[in-house]
Formats: structure tokens, sequence, C-alpha cells
């Protein structure tokens, strides 16, 4: 379980600039095998939580903590271990892959650099069970491509195969469906929901895309300003929003008359 206790980050102006607080006293929890989705305009503060729980930034004050151990204080071979508990899948597929490799050896870096397994056969073996993991099937037709021979869905399943290779228990998936077109994006996350069935992942969901959140998300944490102003299950998030924030949010959302 990773949990967020009163969590806060201020960013400093190196020219002396008056500082800006991006996140104020976050609480969050996510588990293994359940759905949390982080939701709230732009520049609500979503991003910097999530690099917050990656630990890719330092917290000004507050905590995050895994299984009880707290980021800040762990040991090299503990930060090791929690990279490989926790991973991410970003937004932007192409920019998160290197144009000069191919998808085998983008997952057979990882698997080597984390001594998941040894040896050419074995490692190769790893990476085909993550793609075909993945739906990218038949897995060898995808080994040696690269990422501008893939569709932008196929990437963002690359990037997932990368993610799920280490085993991970949480994945934090920053606007992850966002850049995809809607049958695509639909694709992505039933992949995505099939993980938690068979290999028991969580996730951290950051998004703005509000029917998204209201068909795959358990619990629903809702930003504004840096601030979480509400939080519950998603069911009573939608039907029944507390924060005239979060009212709003839900009202602003585009509904197609299917009749029209």
């Amino acid at each position: 379980m990773i949990e967020v206790t009163d969590a806060s980050k201020v960013f400093r102006s190196r020219r002396g600039g008056a500082p800006v607080t991006a996140v104020t006293d976050a609480n969050l929890t996510a588990r293994r095998g359940e759905f949390v989705a982080i939701v709230g305009e732009s520049g609500s503060g979503k991003s910097t939580l999530a690099r917050m729980l990656l630990g890719l930034i330092p917290l000004t004050s507050g905590s995050v903590t895994i299984n009880g151990i707290e980021i800040d204080e762990m040991t090299a071979a503990q930060r090791k271990d929690y990279r490989r508990t926790v991973q991410a899948v970003l937004q932007d597929p192409s920019g998160s892959l290197n144009p000069r490799k191919t998808v085998g050896r983008t997952i057979a870096e990882i698997v080597r650099l984390h001594a998941i397994t040894r040896g050419r056969d074995e490692v190769h073996a790893k990476v085909l069970e993550a793609l075909e993991l993945v739906g990218l099937s038949p897995a060898e037709s995808f080994v040696h491509r690269f990422p501008q021979e893939l569709s932008g869905g196929q990437r963002q399943r690359v990037l997932i195969a990368r993610a799920i290779v280490l085993g991970p228990q949480i994945i934090v998936a920053d606007e992850a469906v966002s850049a995809l077109d809607a049958s695509v994006k639909a694709g992505v996350l039933r992949l995505l929901h099939g993980l938690t069935e068979r290999l028991g992942v969580g996730y951290v969901f950051i998004t703005h895309d509000l029917p998204v959140v209201k068909k795959v998300a358990d619990r629903v944490y809702v930003m504004k300003s840096g601030q979480i102003v509400e939080s519950g299950p998603t069911q009573q998030i939608f039907e029944n929003p507390q924060h005239p924030y979060t009212q709003n949010l839900l009202a602003s959302e585009l509904v197609l008359e299917p009749i029209r």
C-alpha cells in the first residue's frame, strides 16, 4: 500500500522570485488491486503529486510511504525494490521510448537492470511474455520493431509491458490514455482492467477524462489548486458530490444526446 500523508510541494525560484505551492497537505492511499483516480483541471497539481508518489521529486513536507517505509528514508536496496514495486506509464509514448532502440531491447534492458532473470534466452522469453500480456501478439513480430513503426496505441502498450515486466504492485498512470482516440483508448482501458484481474496490479490513474474515471475507478480524489478537496468511492463522487468544485467539474462534462 502507498500512503501519502500531509504531503506538500513548494517550488522555489533560483532567481529570487515568489515560491509556487503546487501541492498542499495531500492525503491519499492506493492499494494493490485497486483503481484510484485523481481528477482536476490542468494546473491543479495532479502530475506533481504523481512525481512525488514515484519519488522523482522530493517533498517539501509530509511523507510518502510504501508498506510502511518512508521513501525519503529508504536505503539504496530498498529504493531499487521500490522502483520495481511502483512503476509509471506516462502520457506521451513517443517521448518515453528511445527511437533508436527496438521494442525488445527497450524491455530487455529493464529486465537485465533489475536482474529479473539471466541469460539471453531467459530474458528474451520474459520480453515475449510481457508483450503477450499487453495484447501485442504474436510477440515475435513486435520484438524487432522500432517505436516509429508502431501506432500510438501499440506504443502505449509497449510502455505498459515495460512496466509490468518488473511485476509491480502499483502503476502510476499520468494521462496515459488522453492522447489516444476513442476506440484505442477503450482497448487500453480494457487491458489495464484485465491486468488488475490477472496480476493484481493497482493503479493511481491521473486524468481529466471524467467518463473514463466513472467507468474504471474504484475511488476518486478531486484536486483543485494543489489541494485534495474531496475523495470517496466513485459512485458517491459522481452521484452525490459535496464540494462545490466537484459539482462544477461534473456539471462541465459534455454529454452527447443519442437521439441527436
